[in-house]
């Protein structure tokens, strides 16, 4: 079992109050930040809470982070329940945009008829950025690659991918009509884009949230209920002891990543086709290492996961306000983040030699 894993196990069985207090330290923490700076606090306080939830816009803006994150953050929790540190989001977020990116484009499915346009790109996002993740998982059952080394490098491969491809006329790269033409994908036509909730762009939640939500209640009731949960579960406590009654790990392994994998290829869809409406470098701002962290803030739960992923989303949307209306960097808010793990980290650490001693 990796460190990061033995690390979340800890993190589980903490009492529900460390994170909350964690957060609210960290907080803490980054007020006296932003004072020692020089900034106004009470400015930038202002501009957070603007950016944040100021306005039905910028809360629609928060939504939509919360999303990526929360599918990334599920994804994580699957791949742990079976003792699996899934920590590819990134990378299988930046597959699930390309290939959207290219079915709605290039793949004949504009106008398609009942939905189709849309549900086919994400469709095969989702399948992608699966198999992105299943061959970490291939990898480590054939080959006995540790999966966080795997997960990671497949990311570093996928974000070059997306760089190639938006910079090659051959691939997604829009038609160069001048020297000024930016290295990005063509926009994606309407019919395939995600559609918005309140049909208005004053207030863009995409209907992402909803798959979002709804994929949560399936994993959480799946992970409590099934049998497949309880597979999981016992391949992620004892792989040779599931072994001996018949479960069968290695499909169980490559599942796993794959659920994963799969659920970070859908994020991306939703990013790219119900907001970004076209593939660019750095198209996915290091959200799958902040849903990274959502999952692992879990505590192994997906009630853990929609509550870590509203709290990244609306930090994130706050930060880049605050960055443009007071001046305070939004390095900040990832200093925060930062703190708020070590401070989780640092607890579990505590107890767990406590109850040790």
């Amino acid at each position: 079992m990796s460190a990061a894993l033995a690390m979340g196990s800890r993190i589980a069985r903490l009492p529900a109050v460390i994170p909350v207090l964690a957060v609210l330290a960290a907080f803490i923490v980054g007020l006296l930040l932003i004072v020692a700076t020089g900034s106004s606090l009470g400015q930038a306080i202002s501009a957070f809470s603007q950016g944040a939830f100021g306005s039905s816009y910028a809360i629609s803006v928060s939504l939509n982070r919360a999303t990526v994150y929360a599918l990334v953050g599920i994804g994580f929790v699957i791949a742990a329940r079976a003792g699996l540190t899934n920590v590819g989001g990134e990378g299988q977020i930046a597959v699930g945009g390309i290939i959207a990116t290219a079915v709605a484009v290039h793949g004949g499915v504009d106008g398609l008829p009942l939905g189709l346009a849309v549900i086919i790109p994400v469709l095969a996002a989702s399948l992608a950025g699966g198999l992105w993740g299943g061959l970490a998982g291939v990898l480590k059952v054939k080959a006995g690659t540790n999966e966080v080394i795997s997960t990671l490098l497949l990311s570093f491969i996928a974000i070059w991918i997306v760089y190639w491809t938006v910079q090659s006329t051959d691939l997604l790269r829009q038609p160069m009509t001048s020297a000024a033409t930016l290295p990005e994908s063509p926009t994606v036509p309407m019919s395939t884009q995600v559609p918005l909730l309140t049909g208005s762009y004053a207030a863009p939640v995409t209907i992402g949230v909803v798959i979002a939500l709804i994929l949560a209640v399936i994993a959480a009731i799946a992970l409590a209920r099934s049998t497949f949960g309880f597979q999981l579960k016992f391949v992620g406590m004892n792989p040779t002891a599931a072994s001996r009654a018949g479960i069968p790990v290695e499909r169980m392994t490559v599942l796993a990543l794959f659920i994963a994998g799969s659920l970070g290829g859908l994020a991306g869809a939703i990013m790219l086709l119900g907001e970004q409406h076209s593939l660019k470098t750095g198209f996915s701002s290091g959200y799958g290492f902040d849903g990274l962290v959502v999952g692992l803030l879990a505590r192994g739960r997906i009630s853990g996961v929609i509550a870590g992923a509203l709290l990244f989303g609306f930090l994130r949307s706050g930060g880049i306000t605050m960055e443009m209306a007071a001046g305070v960097p939004t390095a900040l808010v990832q200093i925060v983040q930062g703190l708020i793990v070590i401070s989780i980290a640092g607890a579990a650490y505590w107890m767990d030699r406590r109850s040790n001693a």
